[in-house]
C-alpha cells in the first residue's frame, strides 16, 4: 500500500503509543487527497489516533464525495453516546429542620446504646459495626426527604430562607426583601 518507508513514522507511532492512542484502521480504502495538478500525488496519507482498546472507536470512514472544494477526503468517526439517567432527586435532611435535631438524637443515642463489652474476635467486631450502620440508615430513612434537583437547589437554602422569602411575597415589603 505504501511505496516507501521512513522512521519518521515509527517515531509517530511511539509518540501516539505514549499517550495510550493507536491508528485507526479506515473503513474503507479511497484516496486521500484530489489534486487538480496531475504532477501531484493522490496519496497523501491521512491518519486519526484513537484511544487504545476501544471496542466503539476503532476505525473510522472516508468520504471522498464530500470533500466540495477541499483537495483532502473528509474523514469522520461515529462516536456512541449513551443515554444515561440522572437522577433529578435525591434523599436530604435539611441544615437546621427538626428532621436534623431528630436524625441527630437518633445517632447518638445509637452510638451510646453500642455493646462494645464483648469485643473478643473480628465476627463480633463486624457485627457491631453492621448494627450500627444499620441504625444509621434507619435513622436516616425516617428523618431524611426526597427533594427535587433543580438548577435553584442551594445547599446553605434553609427554612429560614422559605419563611423570609414568604413573608417578602406576602408584603412586597423592601425591609421584608433585605432580611430575605
Amino acid at each position: 500500500m505504501f511505496s516507501h518507508y521512513t522512521f519518521i513514522s515509527d517515531d509517530l507511532l511511539i509518540i501516539a503509543d505514549s499517550f495510550n492512542l493507536d491508528l485507526s484502521n479506515p473503513t474503507n480504502q479511497v484516496l486521500t487527497r484530489y489534486s487538480d495538478n496531475i504532477n501531484d500525488s493522490n496519496s497523501v496519507i491521512n491518519l486519526i489516533f484513537l484511544h487504545s482498546g476501544s471496542r466503539e472507536l476503532n476505525n473510522h470512514s472516508m468520504h471522498p464525495e464530500w470533500h466540495l472544494t477541499s483537495d483532502h477526503t473528509s474523514l469522520t468517526i461515529t462516536i456512541p453516546i449513551v443515554e444515561e439517567s440522572v437522577n433529578s432527586t435525591k434523599y436530604s435532611i435539611i441544615k437546621d429542620s427538626d428532621e436534623e435535631v431528630a436524625f441527630i438524637n437518633d445517632i447518638t443515642l445509637s452510638i451510646r446504646n453500642l455493646n462494645v463489652s464483648n469485643l473478643s474476635d473480628i465476627a463480633s467486631l463486624d457485627n457491631i459495626v453492621n448494627d450500627f450502620t444499620n441504625k444509621i440508615n434507619n435513622a436516616w430513612e425516617k428523618s431524611s426527604k426526597i427533594i427535587d434537583i433543580t438548577r435553584h437547589s442551594k445547599s446553605w437554602w434553609n427554612k429560614n430562607c422559605n419563611r423570609d422569602l414568604a413573608n417578602y411575597r406576602l408584603s412586597k415589603n423592601l425591609e421584608d426583601w433585605k432580611t430575605f
